[in-house]
């Protein structure tokens, strides 16, 4: 079988195959004796329709065409294994089909042309990745973490101890029952919002906790009293009743509770981790502190790395690539969805656009990954890297300890370990030749005005209200 190869654009290959007339009159015999043997013919037995009456009822066309059909399929998987093609996904007929069904003879050769994409090789500037110049945020210890951990961990074991001489103040707990009111045009309560109203709900007095204007207007308060708080909701507020309203919160203070921290002592650190003293315990958080923020500043270079490598990638993306890689981000989405506890189902449910919408926002971020990979790949293959069976050994082993009791796909997980640890050998390597500029933390990050706007996410109001009410 004679198979001409032409390259075609966004890595495709075009195949011309010739199929010889032995091959035609073989498959075109064997199409009619399968339809004499099924077809129904009134006036005949099954499988005893003179071979003349199947070729005048089903009519010329319709054989060849089937038999066109079985001759296509059988030769593109003998090109393919012929020519050691990396198709990926199906082919596309390239030939007129109608044309092809008119011009067919079962004594003669016949040719078709197909198109499939193919898996495609890096393109970039010889050597270029030799000489990648980037930028990527340092992360610089600071010394702060310690006793961030630490207050932390004291707050986790804090003990609530009641207070009652003296009026509640930032740092405290307050226990309230509140009641919402709409603003009267004399600027006192006017009617009441039945949906905020709760009793005995938990306040903890932190500035940023809740609404502008709750943890003030009750900071102050004593024992028993009772205060109306004007309050502004901001526009986006999830309770639509109070949404962009000016409304006044009555807040009775009935108990105040105060936060007793344990002493940073000896007996804390045993407490809080293996380790006998406090001198112990900091040391150990301080190292960690350290590595994590090299750990980090590590990461960002090897991602800045990269991006950088995409850039470098100057060859075409087959369409059927691009796809899977979409359809894996959007699994990926999913799931991590799923871990927080979204309900995945009910936003498939919106139907194929919103779909096809999460498709085509991750089409970028897909193509990205894919020249990234394959410029990996193809440095790997340049400079002769790749792992030992040792170390393959030795990653696969910690994650079947690590996923102990899962099923786990053997052969995925010597894949995916090999590519893996080929990568990181990779960027290790990059790591070494290219001239990366630190830039202090958040310097790359979004400005402040590319930034979501905060503001409105100072709390809950006084209330998670549909989930702290008590009362309707």
């Amino acid at each position: 079988m004679k198979v001409t190869q032409e390259k075609l654009p966004d890595s495709q290959v075009g195949l011309e195959i010739e199929i010889p007339a032995t091959a035609s009159k073989k498959v075109y015999e064997n199409v009619v004796k399968k339809l004499t043997r099924t077809v129904n013919i009134p006036g005949f037995r099954r499988g005893k329709v003179p071979r003349a009456i199947v070729i005048q009822r089903l009519g010329q066309s319709y054989i060849k065409a089937t038999a066109i059909e079985e001759l296509i399929d059988d030769s593109i998987k003998a090109a393919v294994k012929q020519e050691e093609l990396p198709i990926i996904g199906n082919f596309s007929l390239r030939s007129d089909m109608e044309n092809l069904i008119q011009t067919f003879d079962p004594d003669a050769p016949l040719t078709i042309k197909v198109a499939a994409d193919v898996f495609p090789e890096a393109e970039y500037e010889a050597e270029s990745y030799k000489k990648i110049t980037a930028q990527a945020e340092e992360i610089e210890y600071s010394a702060d973490a310690v006793d961030q951990w630490l207050k932390g961990e004291q707050e986790k074991r804090a003990t609530l101890v009641p207070v009652e001489d003296r009026p509640a103040a930032l740092g405290d707990v307050a226990i309230v029952d509140y009641a919402a009111f709409e603003v009267a045009e004399d600027g006192q309560a006017g009617e009441a919002i039945a949906e905020v109203k709760g009793s005995d709900f938990e306040v903890a007095l932190e500035e940023g906790r809740f609404v502008t204007g709750i943890v003030d207007g009750i900071a102050g308060m004593a024992i028993d009293e009772t205060k109306l708080i004007p309050v502004t909701f901001p526009e986006d507020y999830p309770l639509e009743a109070v949404a962009g309203e000016d409304v006044l919160f009555e807040i009775k203070l009935k108990e105040i509770k105060f936060r007793e921290l344990p002493e940073l002592d000896d007996d804390f650190a045993e407490d809080v981790s293996e380790f006998e003293t406090m001198d112990e315990l900091r040391a150990d958080l301080e190292k960690q502190f350290q590595d994590q923020a090299k750990q980090r500043t590590d990461d960002n270079i090897k991602a800045a790395i990269k991006q950088k490598l995409g850039e470098l990638f100057t060859g075409d993306l087959p369409e059927t690539m691009i796809k899977q890689e979409c359809d894996r981000l959007v699994a990926q989405t999913a799931m991590e969805l799923e871990r927080m506890g979204l309900d995945v189902s009910q936003l498939f449910r919106q139907g194929d656009d919103m779909l096809q919408t999460l498709k085509d926002n991750s089409r970028p971020e897909a193509i990205a990954n894919l020249k990234t990979q394959l410029m990996i790949g193809a440095i790997a293959r340049e400079e002769k890297i790749e792992p030992t069976e040792a170390e393959i050994k030795e990653r696969c082993d910690e994650l079947r300890r690590e996923f102990k009791g899962e099923k786990i796909d053997e052969s995925r997980l010597v894949n995916f370990v090999e590519s893996s640890l080929t990568e990181s050998k990779v960027l290790d390597l990059l790591k070494e030749w290219a001239t990366i500029e630190l830039l202090p933390e958040g310097s790359l990050s979004p400005t402040e005005e590319d930034a979501p706007d905060d503001d409105d996410a100072e709390g809950e109001a006084v209330v998670d209200v549909e989930a702290s009410s008590d009362e309707e």
